[in-house]
């Protein structure tokens, strides 16, 4: 595997031999002093470049960066689809275990393209565009405190995404069932302990993509009634994980609305529970609710 010097190396020394390559921005989990460091690390690079269809009308250049496994270019796709902004992406995972994910911007659009953005550090400025930036952090990412309409807002869609899931569950339709549970409320649920976590930490932390530094911040006891809100693939698994996911989101979602004097709704929360418990001992031959 390449060393952070050797890549480093290849990644600038590319930019300093083109001309059309005009500065080189770094930005993710390699410029952030308070993420864990790793073998799997990738180096999120942007060049700003003139000329960047030279660049995309053959993609063959991007070989200089190693052997790979494959390459995906997003801006190149069909589905999903592509943004369309004026930017392009190559993302590489090569073949000795390192990853560049390489976005090129073009100079006439770097000002509408290049968001002000607290995990950043400039490589290479070659003709000053960039200027001086604040020391690399993970500010822009911290919990944010919510406002009661948000948090209104978070248990009006837990709860109903709720009743989607029960739905689901009785008609025997797992990827409906899935999809709601894992995709929708699951994230609503990160949502609310994000909140949690940040009264313990005065919103000075982050717990990272989709909740991964969750259990840093978590008691024991709460983290292991987090585990228990995931499942496999039987219903009635489901149903009991699903049941886990309300009593938690319950306990956090009452604290923080104590903390911030927020309404939580009990009768929202206790006509869907009661719900829920009538639809899992729904027979499936019943003509109504």
């Amino acid at each position: 595997m390449r060393t952070e010097k050797e890549m480093m190396d290849i990644i600038l020394n590319t930019a300093k031999n083109d001309e059309r390559i005009r500065a080189v921005l770094m930005t993710g989990s390699c410029v952030n002093p308070n993420a864990k460091k790793d073998i799997f690390q990738d180096y999120d690079i942007a060049y700003i470049v003139k000329d960047i269809e030279s660049f995309t009308e053959n993609h063959h250049w991007v070989d200089r960066f190693g052997e790979r496994i494959m390459m995906q270019m997003p801006e190149d796709k069909v589905l999903p689809h592509a943004d369309h902004t004026g930017h392009f992406v190559y993302l590489m995972q090569f073949t000795d275990g390192n990853r560049i994910d390489l976005t090129l911007i073009p100079l006439e659009k770097m000002n509408e393209l290049v968001k002000p953005e607290s995990l950043r550090i400039v490589l290479l400025d070659k003709d000053g565009l960039i200027g001086q930036l604040p020391p690399s952090s993970d500010l822009d990412f911290y919990i944010k405190i919510p406002s009661e309409k948000e948090f209104q807002d978070i248990c009006n869609e837990f709860w109903w995404i709720c009743m989607n899931i029960a739905k689901g569950l009785w008609r025997e339709e797992l990827p409906y069932s899935m999809v709601m549970y894992e995709q929708i409320n699951r994230n609503v649920l990160i949502q609310m302990i994000n909140w949690y976590i940040g009264i313990q930490t005065n919103y000075s932390k982050s717990t990272g993509a989709f909740g991964k530094y969750l259990e840093n911040f978590l008691e024991k006891d709460e983290w292991n009634e987090f585990v228990a809100t995931y499942t496999d693939a039987h219903y009635e698994h489901i149903w009991i994980a699903l049941f886990h996911m309300c009593e938690l989101f319950r306990k956090i979602a009452v604290k923080v609305a104590h903390h911030f004097q927020f309404d939580y709704k009990n009768d929202e929360d206790h006509n869907v529970t009661a719900y829920l418990e009538r639809i899992r001992n729904l027979p499936k031959d019943t003509k109504e609710i």
